[in-house]
């Protein structure tokens, strides 16, 4: 029996249970159902993971012939390689966890079954993308995340903010997305098919080939791979196209996890490392996804370092990470990106839910200043997030350590002017992610208590189902660095383990970086906890200062650097105005005026002249008739 039918469509069947017969077969039935579903995709993903970790299996199913016309012939299908096999282990467990978790987290929502039915869908969603092995079955998936996420982020659609977020994530995201579709419609026009091994199969062919874009004669491979990468960009919120991301924390805290963790945001890093062999042959959009992936890494890192909001400086913080794995990509590392992906599911999951255990227990608070003072009130939320913590900033011997620092290493072992500014800008990054992180841990646990509406003693910890699915979190937080590096980045069993999945023109280069190189990230890092705790704990007087200073560098990263008002400037006022002058001189005083109200007017004015007509004098009517016949007899003569 082949395992991959269950594990994609497993979720869906749970979300049509869910969704439709939810009501009758009550919240609690439906969360049992969503959850079982969830977790025996997940068993069987570990099993296929297992299957190509020792078997070197691969597979390709076909689940029935989608679109089969003309040079066009596209198939639903499952595709298992190293890459899709990752991918399916990642989702599936990070979706299962955040089901039970939202068992505890959701208990009093009165819509849980459609909430649990939304979290199914979207990982049936994202496992689509995973597993497709063509570019329309991917665009399928890829639209089908986005869609989850508008129904997740404005799930309490009650709340006006909440709504607004759905919509922000919706419309920012279809930017990116034309820019993907057009690259699809690109690779059908230049080979006459958009299934994977035959384009990738086809690249080498037109590498001098040129296209007139806009103006431009630009080369193909390269025109291809930015209009890919412009898709990649609005799925994984990076700078430019970011604006949505922390906006999407209005939704519940459970669908933050499985968004930043596992789904809609790792799907941008997935497409550039499964196009790998489109991007090989074009340096110059590598060296544009190295420029925007750093540049990403530093400025979410700078926003999260004065937010307020436990949930947006985790998202910042997930922006930041995705920055990492695309210059990581970016310099020809795909393998140490998807490993970054992979150890970054658990510490980010774990951060994330670990927030929800927070926010649940000061019901519903999330301003970190708030907060404090809580650590022995919370201690397994406490202790857990400094696993999550530790992580997330890169310390010695986590999960994080291993893979943020091959990321640096890998970069500067590049060996060109990008490589080493993407290092160098990584190593400051990791100073900045440590710093807010601890700040973060310190204001909510530590320091005194600052929330005057509660009362600490009424302060309690989580209940179990939502703690267990930290404690699996903070397993692979600690374990899965350590224990996956050689295979993911070994010289040896990396190059195998990827060789059906990833193409690698040029070996990547394995040797020993300077020792500086190795040792300055962990330093800083280590030494990032005590600054941390001194500005933020010990003497608050300098950090309460430059925020009550309104100094200008507190204001510009307080704005997130404008980006929201630049874009109100450029794009939403001016589109308010047209749309406005449209509708006020264009509906109204031209469609309308001689439109629909024009006609009723018309109708309405014959209307209250014949009807003098009908008084009852039978001379009227005959006049009327006489008229009547009058033009029925010139029509016929003239016809």
């Amino acid at each position: 029996m082949n395992y991959e039918y269950l594990v994609i469509f497993l979720p869906l069947v749970a979300s049509i249970i869910s969704g439709f017969f939810g009501k009758y077969l009550g919240s609690r039935n439906s969360e049992i159902i969503t959850s079982l579903f969830v977790s025996i995709s997940a068993i069987f993903s570990f099993l296929i993971f297992y299957k190509v970790l020792n078997e070197n299996y691969a597979n390709n199913l076909n689940i029935f012939t989608w679109i089969d016309s003309g040079t066009l012939n596209v198939n639903w299908s499952i595709k298992i390689d190293a890459l899709s096999s990752v991918m399916l282990v990642v989702v599936t467990l990070v979706s299962f966890l955040v089901h039970i978790y939202s068992i505890g987290y959701m208990s009093h929502d009165p819509n849980k079954q459609r909430f649990m039915s939304y979290l199914s869908l979207f990982t049936f969603s994202m496992l689509i993308l995973v597993t497709s092995d063509n570019f329309l079955q991917l665009f399928f998936g890829w639209e089908g995340v986005g869609l989850c996420s508008y129904f997740l982020i404005g799930f309490w659609f009650k709340k006006e903010s909440a709504n607004a977020a759905a919509i922000k994530a919706f419309v920012v995201n279809r930017v990116g997305d034309f820019g993907f579709a057009l690259g699809i419609f690109l690779i059908f026009y230049l080979f006459g098919t958009v299934n994977y091994n035959e384009v990738f199969e086809l690249i080498p062919n037109i590498l001098d080939k040129e296209l007139s874009f806009i103006g431009l004669n630009i080369n193909a491979i390269n025109l291809i791979c930015i209009l890919l990468f412009i898709g990649a960009m609005g799925k994984s919120a990076q700078i430019f196209l970011h604006t949505w991301l922390p906006d999407a924390m209005e939704g519940p805290t459970p669908v933050s996890a499985l968004i930043h963790a596992a789904t809609m945001v790792t799907a941008g890093v997935f497409l550039v490392v499964r196009c790998s062999p489109i991007y090989e042959y074009s340096p110059f959009a590598l060296n544009i996804i190295t420029i925007v992936g750093m540049s990403t890494a530093f400025f979410a890192a700078t926003v999260a370092l004065v937010q307020d909001d436990i949930k947006k400086i985790i998202a910042y913080s997930t922006c930041s990470q995705l920055g990492y794995m695309f210059f990581a990509a970016g310099v020809g590392a795909y393998n140490v990106a998807m490993f970054h992906l992979f150890t970054h599911a658990f510490f980010k999951a774990l951060l994330f839910l670990g927030s929800g255990s927070v926010i649940h227990s000061f019901r519903n608070e999330q301003n970190i200043n708030l907060m404090g003072g809580v650590w022995k009130k919370l201690p397994y939320t406490w202790t857990l997030m400094i696993i999550g913590t530790l992580a997330l900033t890169g310390f010695p011997f986590l999960s994080g350590f291993y893979s943020k620092d091959a990321i640096i290493e890998f970069a500067y072992l590049s060996g060109n002017t990008t490589g080493y500014l993407a290092a160098g800008i990584g190593i400051f990054t990791a100073l900045l992610t440590s710093i807010y992180s601890w700040r973060l841990l310190f204001k909510t646990f530590h320091g005194s208590y600052n929330n005057k509406n509660l009362n600490i003693i009424s302060m309690h910890e989580s209940p179990m189902i939502m703690i267990i699915p930290l404690i699996i979190l903070a397993i692979g937080a600690v374990f899965s660095g350590y224990l996956f590096k050689d295979l993911f980045i070994g010289l040896e069993s990396s190059t195998n383990f990827w060789k059906n999945s990833i193409l690698f023109l040029e070996p990547l280069n394995h040797d020993h970086p300077p020792v500086w190189i190795i040792i300055l990230t962990p330093i800083l890092v280590i030494l990032s906890i005590p600054t941390a705790y001194y500005f933020f704990i010990k003497n608050k007087e300098i950090t309460n200062d430059i925020v009550n200073g309104n100094l200008p560098l507190y204001k510009f990263l307080k704005n997130k650097w404008y980006f929201d008002e630049l874009y109100d400037y450029l794009f939403v006022n001016p589109s308010k105005k047209i749309g406005l002058y449209f509708w006020k001189k264009i509906d109204l005083k031209f469609i309308d005026r001689f439109g629909p109200d024009g006609i009723s007017n018309l109708v309405k004015y014959i209307s209250s002249i014949t009807v003098k007509f009908q008084n009852g004098f039978i001379y009227h009517y005959a006049f009327v008739m006489l008229l009547g016949f009058s033009a029925l007899l010139t029509f016929l003569i003239l016809k």
